[in-house]
């Protein structure tokens, strides 16, 4: 965080606009192409089991990806409003917060996912086909948790500090 003057505070709304949201609309685009991309190429080396494999599991990405988006939605409007009444150690401390309750929360739902993984994959649908391809992408996944949602809910806080250096 800064301590000098935020552009937030003083910089043109349509300025503001094309800085802040041409990285998150690249990230976006980005990671729509990874998944397309990925699904081509585990068609290809797999087949559609694969595929239906990865779409079993996708579920748990989308809770995931909702819890982590929640906490740094909040973490973000904590810090912009902090930011914007000159608090920087409570700025400090709220995104401190959403890290501690992010991890906590990333291994909570990976422990959970772990144990009860066959379960859940019966619940989205999975067949006795699918299974194991299932299982073993989703144990994949479901280890990564912590690392994607400690980055998702950053990502929101990065963005409402105001530092973005992009153009």
């Amino acid at each position: 965080m800064e301590t000098e003057e935020n552009i937030l505070g003083y910089e043109k709304i349509g300025k503001l606009i094309k800085k802040f949201s041409i990285p998150s609309i690249i990230a976006l685009l980005v990671n729509s192409l990874y998944n397309i991309i990925d699904q081509i190429f585990i068609g290809q080396g797999v087949g559609y089991l694969g595929n239906g494999a990865t779409n079993i599991v996708f579920p748990l990405v989308v809770i995931a990806t909702a819890i982590s988006s929640m906490i740094g939605s909040g973490a973000a409007s904590y810090l912009s409003l902090k930011l914007g009444e000159r608090k920087q150690k409570e700025a400090s401390k709220g995104i401190g917060n959403a890290v501690c309750v992010s991890t906590i929360l990333s291994i909570v739902l990976c422990i959970i996912s772990l144990i009860f993984l066959p379960q859940l994959l019966n619940l989205f649908g999975c067949t006795e086909s699918l299974k194991n391809y299932a299982l073993e992408y989703g144990y994949i996944i479901v280890i990564g948790f912590p690392f994607t949602m400690i980055a998702t809910s950053l990502s929101n806080a990065i963005r409402a500090d105001g530092s973005l250096n992009f153009l």
